[in-house]
């Protein structure tokens, strides 16, 4: 298992993810951070226009949410982070 393109034989389980991140991983990774960033921003807009404080707080809440899992993703692309992953 020295090779970071280890091949798994049928049956076996892989211990732990590789090190490598393909082209089919970027583009998903870029689209959940589409995905994300969207909700982000109508969650945001839609505090600033609610007149019910209790509904507010809950987009704030879920806007907050959306923003961290931003954050996570992006750090999977951030090349410095690697190691972390």
């Amino acid at each position: 298992m020295n090779s970071p393109y280890y091949q798994q034989q049928p049956g076996q389980i892989m211990p732990e993810p590789p090190n490598v991140n393909s082209t089919k991983d970027h583009l998903y990774l870029k689209d959940a951070l589409s995905w994300e960033l969207t909700a982000m921003k109508m969650l945001h807009h839609g505090a600033r226009n609610c007149m019910d404080p209790e509904i507010r707080d809950y987009m704030d809440r879920a806007g907050q949410m959306h923003q961290m899992h931003y954050q996570i993703l992006l750090s999977h692309l951030n090349p410095a982070n690697t190691a972390n992953h």
